[in-house]
């Protein structure tokens, strides 16, 4: 009988170190699958606003990824003006309104050229062609250019943090 109360004993201690130990392994894959901090933080981007001239596109990195930043003129407004779809892209810094979008063509992910002579961007690959708000002036590109999500902190626009501007524009199709 004693016997098997020490294996009973001896069962239930060993099951205890096994499931302290799958515990401890399961901890240890988790922190595996995290991403590093130096990742995290390679997520978020900042752009000071207020270093940007008035229709001069500049390109930014955000992930990889290249980032048109175009300070709109008062003579690109101006064109905008009673077009809802545009407007609905605008990204309003202080007084100034801003096109900001992923440089990829939305057909086969080309990168365009901007035209500052035209305000706008051509896709050499296929002739697709886009104006200054982002939007599809000539096809084949299926849709305007992806906005990446933001937050605007002041002057500054966080690339990669969603705040309440962009998930506004997700919420009404402006973007995916």
């Amino acid at each position: 009988m004693e016997n098997n109360s020490r294996r009973g004993f001896m069962g239930k201690a060993f099951g205890a170190v096994a499931a302290v130990g799958a515990v401890g392994s399961l901890v240890a894959m988790k922190k595996t699958w995290d991403p590093l901090p130096s990742v995290k933080a390679a997520g978020f981007t900042t752009l000071d606003m207020t270093t940007y001239q008035e229709g001069v596109m500049v390109t930014e990195k955000w992930r990889g990824k290249p980032i048109f930043v175009l300070k709109k003129s008062a003579e690109v407004m101006e064109n905008e003006k009673g077009n809802p779809e545009a407007e609905a892209r605008n990204i309003k810094i202080g007084n100034d309104n801003f096109m900001v979008a992923i440089g990829l063509c939305t057909h086969l992910g080309c990168i365009p050229a901007f035209r500052p002579d035209e305000n706008d961007f051509l896709c050499a690959c296929h002739g697709g062609m886009f104006d200054a708000s982002g939007l599809v002036k000539k096809v084949p590109p299926p849709r305007g250019f992806d906005i990446p999500p933001f937050k605007i902190d002041g002057t500054n626009l966080i690339l990669g943090e969603v705040g309440p501007e962009w998930q506004s524009m997700k919420d009404n199709g402006v973007t995916l």
